[in-house]
Parts: C-alpha cells; sequence; structure tokens
C-alpha cells in the first residue's frame, strides 16, 4: 500500500500547504481526483450507453431462450462481442471508489508518512517511546496527539530519532490542524460520540442521495431491477454508516464529498454525453413488456420436487460414473431424441462383444434408462449440462462417442487428465460439414464417422485448407436413413387407403426458422378437412426456445387433433415415415425424410442455415443447397398463397420423384444397411488395439 499512496498521499500533501487547512486540503483532493479520472468516466458512460442501447436485444433474448440458462448465457456473449461491449466496465466505478477510500484510509491514518515524509523507523520509534502497538491503526495520529498533548517536547529523548528530526516532526504536529467546522477530523465518532453521531448520518445521507439519483438518471443504473437499485442503496448506505462510525472522521468526510461530488459528475457526463441520443426507449419498454410476458407465461417454481430428485439423482450418477475404474467407451447425448443416431452402432456392440456400455445424458427423462433396465450392459447415467462439462474435463475412458460438435471451443473440453482418449464425432444428420456448423466444429476430434462421400471431400479440403493434421474418417454411413426406410416400408405395407394427406412440418431451429416466420400462414393455408398436419420441431429448438414452442402450442390447443398436432417426443419417428409431403426451411431432417420414403419435400427459402460465413473457402457445393430441387421444389416463404397447390401438384408426381430420390440414395450414402456394423467393427478393433498398446506398456 506504501508504494500506492505515496503520489497520493503527495498530492494531500500539497493541498494542505496550499490551502493550510486539513478539511478543505481533503475537499480539494477529492476535486482534483474526480478531474484526473473524469476522461475514464466518459468513457465508462459511453461503455453504460452502450449496454443500455442492446439491452431491448438482451431482453428479447431472453424472452425467446426463457427457462435455458445457457442459451441466454452463449447468445448473449456474442451479442457483447459484436457490439464490442465490455460488461466488466461497469464495476470500475465502484472499484475505483473502493481503491480510493482504501489510499485515503491509509494516508488519513499514517499522516507522519504520506504528509511529513517520516521514514518508518523514525516514526516507529516514536510509537515504542509512548508503548503504541503498531498493528493497530492510528497509531501514528496517537503519537501526533503525545506531542500536542505535550507528552513529547523538543528535549525528550527518543532512542533512534536525532534532534533535528524531533524538532521538525514537533514543528509539523503542532502545525497540522485536523479540525474542520469544530470537527476534529482524527477523532473516530463510535470513541466519542456526542456532535460527532452526525458524521455517520450525514455519511450515511450521502449515500442514500447518490443512490437515488442514480437511480433515477444513471444510464445503467436506471435499467436494473427495483431489487437490485435498492440492495445496491441499503449496501451503500449500511457501508458509509459503518465508515462513519468506526473510522476517524476525515475519511468518512471524504466519503461524503466523493458521493456528492458523483452526483455532480453524473449530470454533467448525463449532459455531456445524452443517452437519450443513442437509446431507443420504446423498443426498451416493448422489450421489457416481451420480457415480463415470457416470465410470466409458464412461470415455475424449479424447487420443485422433480429439480431437488434429479439433482439428488444426479450428484449419486456422477459418483457412479467417476468410481467406474476401467471405462473402455463413452457415449455423450443431450437429450433423449439423440439415441437414434447410436443405435445401429449399441446394437451391434452387444451383440458382437462382450463390451461395457457407459451412456451419459442430459436428459432426466432420456429412454435411454428404461433401455438399460432391460439391458445390463448398459450403464446410464443422467449428468446435467453444467456438471458433464466438469465430467468431461476429469475423464479417463478409452474413447468417448458424440454427436455434439464443437468440441473444446465451448463448455465441452477433451480430457485435462488423459491426453490418449479418442474423440469420435457421429453425424446426427447428412447435411454438409463446412457450412451447417461453426467453422472449425471438428477440429478436435480425432476420429469422424463420415456419412457419404461427399463428408469425407469436405473434411480432407478444411484440412488442406487450414493446414490440419488429417483425422481418421471412416466410411460410415447413416444409420437412422435405413431404420426410416425399413419403418417407411412396413408404414405402407399396413396403411389403409385413405383419402386424408399427411403432412410433416419439421423445420430447423437457427434463426428465421418456420416456426419463427411462418408457421402461421402454413397452418392457415394447409390445415384442411382432406389434410392432418404435424408440427414437428426441432430437439435443438425445443431446447432452446421452450417459452416460444409453449406458446405456439397453447395458440392452436383449440385445433382438432385430426387436423393439426404436435409431435413434442423426439425417440419416435412416426411422422417422419406416414407424411406423403415433408414442408421444411434448412434442416438436415429433409433427406432424411426423403430418402427414407422416396417421398418429396417443399423447402421454403428461409434465411439459409449458414453457421460458418467463411464456408465458401471449401471447395463444394453444399448439399443442402444442391439436394433442395432434385428432391423437391424450393418456395420463398413470402410466396406461401398457393402453398396448398404445391403439396397437391407433389402428392399427384409421387412416383416421379420416388424414381429420382431413389437414385440419388444409391450414391449418396456410405454401407446401406450396415452402418451400424461398420461402426461397431471399427470402435471394437480400436479398444482392441489400445488394450494391446497398454499391455505392452
Amino acid at each position: 500500500m506504501y508504494y500506492i499512496c505515496l503520489p497520493f498521499g503527495y498530492l494531500l500533501k500539497w493541498c494542505q500547504m496550499l490551502v493550510g487547512n486539513y478539511g478543505l486540503a481533503i475537499l480539494l483532493f477529492t476535486v482534483e481526483t474526480k478531474l484526473v479520472l473524469f476522461p475514464l468516466s466518459g468513457w465508462i458512460q459511453k461503455n453504460s450507453i452502450q449496454m443500455v442501447k442492446i439491452q431491448p436485444e438482451v431482453n428479447f433474448l431472453k424472452a425467446k431462450l426463457m427457462g435455458n440458462g445457457e442459451a441466454i448465457a452463449e447468445e448473449t456473449a456474442k451479442l457483447y462481442k459484436r457490439e464490442k461491449y465490455h460488461p466488466m466496465l461497469s464495476l470500475i466505478p465502484l472499484l475505483l471508489q473502493i481503491g480510493l477510500l482504501l489510499i485515503v484510509v491509509d494516508i488519513i491514518y499514517n499522516p507522519m508518512t504520506y504528509l511529513f515524509g517520516t521514514s518508518g523507523e523514525t516514526a516507529e520509534a516514536f510509537a515504542t517511546f509512548l508503548n503504541l502497538n503498531t498493528g493497530e491503526s492510528g497509531w501514528q495520529i496517537a503519537v501526533i496527539d503525545a506531542i500536542k498533548n505535550g507528552q513529547i517536547t523538543s528535549s525528550t529523548q527518543i532512542a533512534g530519532v536525532t534532534q533535528a528530526e524531533l524538532a521538525s516532526i514537533i514543528d509539523k504536529s503542532m502545525a497540522l490542524d485536523m479540525g474542520f467546522l469544530g470537527i476534529n477530523l482524527s477523532v473516530v465518532p463510535v470513541n466519542v460520540w456526542g456532535v460527532y453521531v452526525l458524521v455517520p448520518l450525514l455519511a450515511g445521507a450521502s449515500s442514500w442521495v447518490l443512490c437515488f439519483t442514480q437511480n433515477l438518471s444513471n444510464v445503467i443504473q436506471h435499467e436494473q431491477s427495483k431489487w437490485n437499485q435498492y440492495g445496491i442503496m441499503a449496501f451503500s448506505v449500511a457501508l458509509s454508516l459503518y465508515l462513519g462510525l468506526f473510522v476517524p472522521s476525515g475519511i468518512a468526510y471524504y466519503w461524503i464529498l466523493g458521493n456528492l461530488f458523483s452526483v455532480l459528475q453524473m449530470y454533467i457526463l448525463n449532459a455531456w454525453i445524452n443517452p437519450k441520443k443513442y437509446v431507443d426507449y420504446e423498443a426498451l419498454e416493448a422489450s421489457r413488456k416481451a420480457l415480463a410476458d415470457a416470465k410470466a407465461f409458464g412461470a415455475e417454481d424449479t424447487k420443485t420436487k422433480n429439480y431437488k430428485a434429479n439433482k439428488k439423482r444426479e450428484k449419486a450418477d456422477y459418483k457412479r460414473f467417476k468410481n467406474v475404474a476401467n471405462k473402455h467407451i463413452v457415449f455423450y447425448s443431450e437429450k433423449s431424441g439423440f439415441y437414434k443416431y447410436y443405435q445401429a452402432i449399441i446394437e451391434n456392440l452387444l451383440k458382437k462383444s462382450n463390451v461395457i456400455i457407459h451412456y451419459v445424458t442430459n436428459d432426466p427423462d432420456d429412454a435411454i434408462f428404461k433401455l438399460s433396465e432391460s439391458q445390463p450392459r448398459i450403464k446410464a447415467y443422467y449428468i446435467s449440462l453444467k456438471k458433464t462439462s466438469l465430467l468431461m474435463m476429469m475423464l479417463t475412458a478409452d474413447m468417448f462417442v458424440m454427436s455434439t460438435p464443437d468440441l473444446d471451443k465451448y463448455y465441452l473440453k477433451r480430457s485435462f487428465v488423459k491426453k490418449d482418449i479418442e474423440y469420435v464425432y457421429v453425424p446426427h444428420d447428412m447435411m454438409s460439414v463446412h457450412m451447417g456448423f461453426r467453422e472449425g466444429a471438428f477440429d478436435a476430434f480425432d476420429t469422424i464417422f463420415c456419412t457419404g462421400p461427399h463428408t469425407v471431400r469436405e473434411l480432407r479440403e478444411i484440412e488442406r485448407v487450414y493446414e490440419l493434421p488429417a483425422k481418421k474418417l471412416v466410411e460410415f454411413g447413416y444409420p437412422l436413413a435405413d431404420f426410416l426406410g425399413e419403418a417407411g416400408r412396413k408404414a405402407n405395407e399396413n396403411k389403409q387407403p385413405s383419402e386424408i394427406q399427411e403432412i410433416l412440418i419439421a423445420p430447423s431451429w437457427q434463426e428465421d426458422n418456420l416456426l419463427d416466420s411462418c408457421v402461421d400462414t402454413l397452418i392457415e393455408k394447409l390445415v384442411a378437412p382432406n389434410r392432418h398436419v404435424t408440427v414437428r420441431p426441432h430437439p435443438e429448438y425445443a431446447k432452446r426456445y421452450a417459452m416460444q414452442l409453449a406458446q405456439l402450442v397453447e395458440r392452436y390447443k383449440d385445433y382438432d387433433e385430426s387436423r393439426l398436432s404436435f409431435e413434442l417426443d423426439f425417440s419416435v419417428n412416426k411422422s417422419l415415415y406416414t407424411a406423403d409431403v415433408l414442408i421444411t426451411d434448412w434442416s438436415g431432417v429433409a433427406p432424411e425424410f426423403c430418402f427414407a420414403t422416396n417421398r418429396p419435400a417443399v423447402f421454403i427459402n428461409t434465411q439459409i442455415k449458414c453457421c460458418n460465413p467463411n464456408w465458401q473457402k471449401i471447395a463444394f457445393d453444399p448439399v443442402e443447397i444442391s439436394l433442395r430441387d432434385e428432391i423437391g421444389v424450393s418456395v420463398n416463404k413470402e410466396d406461401l398463397d398457393n402453398i396448398s397447390q404445391t403439396v397437391d401438384t407433389l402428392i399427384a408426381e409421387k412416383d416421379k420423384y420416388a424414381e429420382v430420390i431413389k437414385n440419388k440414395f444409391a450414391s449418396f450414402l456410405f454401407n446401406h444397411g450396415k452402418a451400424g456394423e461398420v461402426g461397431a467393427k471399427y470402435i471394437l478393433t480400436t479398444l482392441a488395439k489400445k488394450q494391446q498398446e497398454n499391455k505392452n506398456k
């Protein structure tokens, strides 16, 4: 603290010499520090305005993602980065205020050091002579008081102090007047009471004035919740009362001045950089209403019996997972519906080996738990997403299989403990890997299971362009297409002739998807006596935008289910193989449906699903673009007036499309009908090699 306080001590000493009064010196010191820091305050004001400027977008984001804390945090971080907003800057004024307070505390408690320039050894010699404890605050003030009271005179002999030093310190002590307006600024009010009771009261009042005016006029404080506003006010007033009672009055005096000058500074900054010029207050109010409506809709207490039971269950499952010594293979799933991507692999592993399969899921209601009851070699664990992040960092296993991209980029990291785990990516769609995923989404994986030749071409080109080491690319396929195809054939065999058309609306989850842009129009145009429309949201949409989905279902709750229904159980695929026509945007479900059923799709041209703005660095057309007009038709979302006729035409021409889709499917995927077998074989062969390597070690 000495080296931090020294320049400020010189400043207060200069103020004392200039005005000749300790109280006025502290006032001048306060003004000077405010002036020096004014440019920084202006920068903070601009940052605060930026926060309020983007607050409508933040509020709408929270309303849209209500209930999904992870997604809110992720999207808010992107917004802050885009707008170059620094949330931690809002703490700088408080940190500076506390920092300066600590500096002033040290200076006022140690006037011999900072105002007199006395060396530490000399000051401590005085303390030793007076039997003062130098470990207690205020001992230097006690030395000065002793000098003023005549306990130390020019004839006093103090070991280690020359007569010249003694005379100088006595002169400076006698000249130092710590009184101001009848108050001795060196006195601690709690020790004397009387008139000094005014000190804590004035300190508390100054803090109340500061907080009250900030709640009214500070650009960022005004936007805080009432709980935050009054909470900060209560804390500030309590701190002020403490300062006023238990520290020298000079410190409380500085605090009072600082608070009052902060009020003045705030109004000067508001006049200089007026928030009203930058903030759309109408949009802000609309966003507040949207957020309030979202909180009101489906509001529930998370501290329910299920919540507590799941937390207890998670703790037990986490411990059970950690206690398994030799985990050869671990599968990870975000949601119950994700098991279908692993099903063929796991079934072949169970059939052709005795390996124990450890299956971690973020869904407490995952269907895997029921399956594990009948299959003892599947060990299922419920672990929340937050805890999965920790689990993965501390993971010990031979192989980790996941269908979630962006490994090592966000919350899911490679193990810090075991460096030779093989991380395997299993595809959850048949689309391209360079446009539909973020840049670098697969860089941290060791092995990629590829759906078809296009995936191999794209991944090898990514490695070439970005100069990445070659990964193991397994010619895998897409078992879900085979499952759907078989289910579709069986469904058609058992399907009774009907005049009712089955229409499936299955969009993606990215911005401008069908559910957010034109689902109401589609429902209005398609629901008819001769049709049944099924709306099947993307699992990620259900996860991220649960509130909007609930509101959509609520909006159509009075519709006849024989005409309109919502399929929200993603572990079943009935609608995918019974529909006559699929309506989608940029979802990867399109080829799954078309290849499984040999039926066409309507592609609505919403905003293109492009997670990688640099996808054109890879010199291949994404299949999600090239397939659109081969296995169906494209329609602009502004041109939906004739969507009913388009559906009728596709159904009438279903035989023509069936032939085209069959031919395309034959060359599009690897290993038709045996992808699960190929995937299991790779896993077992790799695990066997690892076991042999471990034995050799």
